[in-house]
């Protein structure tokens, strides 16, 4: 696809998918029409890059649906002061949207923040870009106390936006609208016994 017809697209990604589904805080328009989607997927999927649905990445990652990042972003409600780590899977498109929004943001690959993890430094902000069934204790230690979460959580199998804030120690989920995001593998809960 040519340059025009990849800012065709991405105008009519945020008129028919953002817009549509009540994404209409002009942050997240203006940084979802600033950032070209295209560039954080694979040659072989580029034309696809402005569909409504994931994007596969290779290795069984994908790249949520516009709409999932702008819901994100939208509930997110990042603050000029805010430290922000974004919890990617193989994409580094939600970091480079939230970037000139915040004091700062690095990012952790999935596969690092369900590991056990010796960093130290604290966030008031994560973003998880894909559905976890809990969070690991690298993700709830990097949380500053008073900071806030959004992420994907899979409840039963379906998959629904969610954030929650960290007080006392303590972080909370509260699932807000069900959702198609890519579920990440390695955050999935331990099997148990139940009778």
């Amino acid at each position: 696809m040519t340059q025009t017809n990849m800012t065709t697209a991405r105008k009519a990604m945020i008129d028919s998918q953002l817009r549509t589904s009540g994404i209409n805080e002009e942050f997240v328009l203006s940084r979802m029409n600033c950032v070209a989607r295209e560039e954080f997927v694979p040659e072989a999927v580029k034309p696809l890059a402005y569909m409504d649905r994931a994007i596969p990445l290779g290795e069984g990652r994908f790249l949520p649906s516009p709409v999932v990042h702008g819901k994100m972003l939208s509930e997110a409600a990042p603050r000029p002061d805010d430290t922000v780590l974004v919890v990617e899977n193989g994409a580094s498109y939600l970091a480079e949207l939230i970037r000139p929004l915040v004091a700062s943001v690095e990012t952790l690959s999935a596969q690092d923040a369900a590991g056990s993890s010796s960093g130290r430094k604290t966030y008031s902000l994560i973003i998880i870009d894909g559905a976890v069934e809990e969070l690991s204790p690298t993700v709830k230690k990097r949380l500053a106390e008073g900071g806030r979460i959004v992420t994907g959580l899979v409840e039963r199998g379906v998959t629904r936006l969610a954030s929650g804030k960290k007080v006392a120690g303590t972080i909370t989920l509260q699932p807000i609208a069900e959702i198609g995001i890519p579920v990440l593998d390695m955050f999935a809960k331990p099997e148990s016994w139940s009778f």
